[in-house]
């Protein structure tokens, strides 16, 4: 089974997600995008859009 750990949430809209992950509120969607897949690289994780104003990011391991 694999281990899955949500290490970050980045939103647009900061009443939509609570956790305790760490949530970067940004101000639009370009800065959204930029933001998530800058966070992708930094942390060796994968983003997934789970509605069109939040991602997350995910590290996925065997």
């Amino acid at each position: 089974m694999s281990d899955q750990k949500i290490l970050a949430i980045v939103t647009l809209e900061k009443a939509t997600v609570a956790g305790g992950s760490p949530i970067f509120v940004v101000d639009s969607r370009e800065e959204l995008e930029r933001q998530s897949f800058t966070l992708e690289k930094i942390l060796d994780a994968m983003v997934h859009e789970v509605a069109p104003t939040t991602f997350i990011l995910v590290r996925h391991s065997d």
